[in-house]
């Protein structure tokens, strides 16, 4: 596809990619299946979204910092407490996700922060305005509450945000769509 040079899009199960125009896909990244990615969403250098066995939604002015990796669960009824229709990976507006996180079936309200490195497991929910400290290991199951904190793998609460803590989130959604357009301008510029 030309708009996004060296990325794989790639239909799986009938179901294609679905990426809004205005997304910022960087090269190297892969991307299949059952995948939906929201206005002025970024995914950043050699990324992973893979939607093979349930789906994966990303949300408006989202960022998916380089190297992370995005994927869900599979429905069934087993005796590890998986529900029926498994567990997709459902990431809301505006959230923040650092270099290297793993995703997988799990809830990113709108506005969260997934730091670098940090793990969220099949099951998880990190709530709106809400933070998992780099390198966190959030297990299946386990919630982090709206302006909390947590850290440590496995991760707890250490503490709640402070209004200070929000407003840098939001400025690093805004530097995060206004630095996407300018890398899809120079990947365009040189046809990468």
């Amino acid at each position: 596809m030309t708009d996004y040079p060296d990325v794989s899009i790639i239909p799986f199960n009938g179901k294609t990619p679905v990426i809004h125009p205005s997304a910022f896909i960087a090269p190297g990244c892969r991307i299949i299946g059952d995948v939906e990615i929201g206005q002025d969403a970024s995914i950043w250098y050699n990324c992973v979204i893979r939607a093979d066995v349930n789906r994966v939604r990303i949300g408006a002015r989202t960022n998916i910092q380089d190297g992370s990796v995005v994927h869900c669960d599979s429905p069934g009824d087993r005796a590890d407490g998986r529900p029926a229709d498994g567990w997709p990976t459902i990431i809301g507006d505006d959230v923040l996700i650092g270099h290297m996180a793993m995703i997988h079936g799990c809830v990113l309200h709108d506005r969260a922060f997934v730091g670098l490195g940090a793990i969220v497991m099949s099951g998880a929910c990190v709530e709106s305005d809400a933070m998992l400290a780099a390198g966190a290991l959030l297990p299946g199951g386990k919630t982090v509450a709206h302006r909390q904190l947590w850290a440590g793998r496995p991760a707890k609460y250490m503490r709640d945000l402070s209004d200070a803590a929000l407003i840098d989130m939001r400025e690093g959604v805004d530097h995060y769509v206004h630095n996407a357009k300018a890398h899809k301008g120079a990947v365009r510029a040189i046809g990468a």
